[in-house]
């Protein structure tokens, strides 16, 4: 299996290590356009995928510019957006529902502002000849690909407990070479997002069987939102409301758009996304499934119901800890975790 992620993850990094920001000179007695907007950054979770095409169409069809806005799109680091988002050295950032939950649950400064997928992407995946898996309670004893997130084993092993099993397995952390790895049979199992890497296993004809968290205990959610501070919040609710709302056109506009979107996406990552058609799959893979987009037509709204079922579901499972490591004595008032009032704010 084709491992192009790899590539991507080097390319930015050597793409970060060599950007530059160049001062205004003095002799300008005008500053450039884009220093007369309000600016504003965005961390990615991962290397460019669709997950983030509304930012990149956003920023490139001009709708960013439109509302005010300078948007910086911040290269992928291993240090995580949430944690780039928290200690405000990025405004906004692409992160998932888990991972926001365990980290405000630890003490930052991390509020939801937008989702950007409707319903779970996520799924737990391994080669289809192992007839040796036929559900969760079989990965008992077996070797888990992970990536490094605190609450992945936390997750897995609530999977395999609701089927009955120990949730005893072992885990060796990879990142991306997971996928490689259970290509190869390095390791028994992973976590994959289906609109992405289960599109590029579709398209090179790897033949897999998954999990679906949601059939095994684990409410739906959504898996990718976008996520502010509650200080910037505070501090500039104008700014947040006119990127959110721009941010919102960028994705209504790849899926009313998709080829002009894949256009773009790949013109803004040409180093990054060297196969156009997986970019193209995948968006129609998020289109078609609605999860940009759902049937009745909502992008980008937080449905309060999916967040506290799934905040109440980390909890009992004990995910979610404090900033000493231990498990959360009583459940949080998670409707604290996520706002909707920048998006909707007229």
């Amino acid at each position: 299996m084709k491992t192009p992620m790899l590539t991507r993850r080097a390319a930015l990094a050597s793409a970060a290590g060599l950007a530059l920001t160049l001062p205004m000179s003095p002799l300008l007695s005008k500053p450039a356009r884009s220093e007369e907007k309000r600016p504003v950054k965005v961390a990615l979770d991962w290397t460019p995928n669709t997950n983030h095409i509304g930012l990149f169409v956003a920023r490139d069809k001009g709708f960013y510019r439109d509302a005010g806005l300078d948007v910086e799109i911040l290269p992928y680091t291993d240090t995580s957006a949430g944690t780039l988002v928290a200690n405000h050295v990025a405004d906004f950032g692409i992160v998932g529902t888990i991972g926001l939950m365990a980290q405000r649950t630890a003490g930052a400064d991390l509020v939801a502002t937008y989702a950007v997928v409707q319903t779970e992407t996520g799924r737990l995946v391994f080669n289809a000849d192992r007839d040796d898996i036929r559900s969760p309670r079989d990965l008992d004893g077996k070797t888990y690909g992970g990536f490094g997130s605190a609450w992945e084993n936390a997750l897995i092993g609530s999977l395999i407990r609701h089927d009955g099993g120990k949730g005893e397995f072992e885990t060796v952390t990879l990142g991306t070479s997971a996928y490689q790895a259970l290509a190869n049979g390095s390791v028994d199992f992973t976590l994959e997002v289906y609109t992405w890497e289960g599109v590029q296993a579709e398209l090179e004809g790897v033949k897999q069987r998954a999990f679906r968290y949601a059939d095994y205990g684990v409410p739906d959610e959504h898996t990718t939102l976008l996520a502010s501070s509650q200080a910037f919040l505070d501090a500039k609710p104008d700014l947040a409301r006119a990127f959110l709302q721009a941010t919102r056109k960028g994705y209504d506009f790849a899926v009313d758009h998709p080829d002009d979107a894949v256009d773009l996406m790949i013109a803004a990552n040409s180093d990054a996304l060297t196969n156009p058609a997986l970019v193209k799959a995948s968006l129609n893979a998020l289109i078609e499934g609605h999860y940009f987009r759902t049937e009745d037509g909502v992008s980008g709204r937080i449905d309060p119901a999916k967040m506290t079922a799934i905040g109440d579901y980390l909890f009992q499972s004990k995910i979610l800890k404090d900033a000493d490591g231990q498990a959360l004595p009583t459940a949080p008032d998670f409707t604290r975790y996520f706002s909707n009032t920048p998006l909707d704010a007229a």
